[in-house]
């Protein structure tokens, strides 16, 4: 139709019109473009892990790597790259330095906030963009199986009878979130610990088991393994309320059948953030691909079944719900390592 006015105008008339013509062909051609299909990765997707290998966050990300992959979720690969030096602020400085490239994403624990904070590394969580809360995590009080403590109230109890420092607690990093948990107990209780610090879970787990630690705030994804063997007992979880998930572990008991510290008279509390993160400046369309892919991710049997046995809380945020609820927990943070005196110098 364009061509049949375009030529039964005069020349000048037809000059004018052209580019008209052109730029609603271009528009057109974008509304189509836009409806074939939206933003997805044009190359692989790097996976910052801010942790060593196997601890939560590593297993977590590489679990989100495998169901993308066996459900083909996405064209691209996503590669997942262990970053743990510094507590963490080698992989949140990665993606920091990479402002608006929508090809990196991060899994985030809670050294998104301890590490700048007890460091005093140039980030903070705002250096990034939010994009999905994918759940919160939860502590439990571990000995080994052959200890002769049952419940949490005899170790604390055997602890403070020991002396200062006499038991050793063994956790993630140094300043970090089994750290803070550590030294809330001890202002709680009573109890003094000499707190051990390891590169990731699966090594505190490790500690544990080869008896080397009297007891470790491990999370249950962490040591739901030797716990299942006979090797580990959990004694209570650092939560208000106790776990759901009343399906057996072992022959004897579930996650739900594990007491809350204050049912056993320890009144200390906290849950970890999983969540996913990009680099500043990314395109909002690029948000919108993470935030349903990670929605698709939800919905397989693989991540519920990882849900279960690591026992955690299904809490999923994204947008502005999961930007406030950032907000608030680095306050939190704030409070709780200015209390443990972690707080690094100015």
């Amino acid at each position: 139709m364009r061509t049949q006015l375009s030529l039964g105008w005069p020349v000048l008339r037809r000059v004018a019109v052209l580019p008209l013509v052109a730029m609603c062909g271009l528009g057109t051609s974008a509304a189509v473009s836009a409806a074939a299909g939206a933003w997805e990765p044009t190359k692989p997707v790097e996976f910052v892990i801010p942790a060593g290998t196997g601890g939560g966050a590593d297993q977590m990300a590489r679990l989100l790597q495998g169901i993308v992959v066996k459900h083909s979720l996405m064209k691209q690969s996503l590669i997942p790259i262990n970053k743990s030096g510094g507590a963490g602020a080698e992989g949140f400085l990665d993606v920091k330095g990479a402002k608006g490239d929508p090809h990196k994403i991060v899994i985030t624990l809670s050294n998104l906030f301890t590490t700048p904070l007890a460091t005093g590394v140039p980030f903070n969580w705002k250096d990034l963009t939010p994009v999905a809360m994918l759940a919160l995590d939860q502590f439990v009080l571990w000995v080994n199986a052959e200890a002769p403590y049952t419940t949490a109230k005899e170790y604390i109890d055997a602890a403070k009878k020991a002396g200062p420092g006499k038991f050793k607690m063994a956790g993630t990093g140094s300043k970090q979130e089994d750290q803070i948990i550590t030294v809330a107990l001890e202002r709680t209780t009573g109890a003094k610990f000499t707190y051990v610090p390891f590169k990731g879970g699966g090594d505190v787990a490790t500690q544990l088991v080869g008896k080397h630690v009297d007891s470790t705030v491990n999370n249950p994804i962490e040591a739901v393994a030797q716990w299942r063997a006979g090797k580990l007992r959990p004694l209570c979880v650092f939560d208000d309320h106790r776990m759901p998930y009343k399906a057996k572990v072992t022959d004897k008991q579930s996650w739900n059948d594990i007491p809350t510290c204050k049912e056993s008279g320890v009144p200390t509390d906290y849950v970890m953030l999983r969540g996913i993160f990009m680099p500043a400046g990314v395109p909002p369309e690029a948000v919108n691909f993470y935030v349903e892919l990670f929605k698709k991710v939800r919905e397989t049997p693989e991540w519920k079944d990882f849900m279960e046995r690591g026992a955690f809380n299904q809490t999923f945020m994204s947008g502005k719900e999961f930007g406030e609820w950032v907000a608030k927990a680095e306050q939190e943070h704030v409070g709780l390592m200015k209390e443990a005196g972690f707080l690094a110098k100015k």
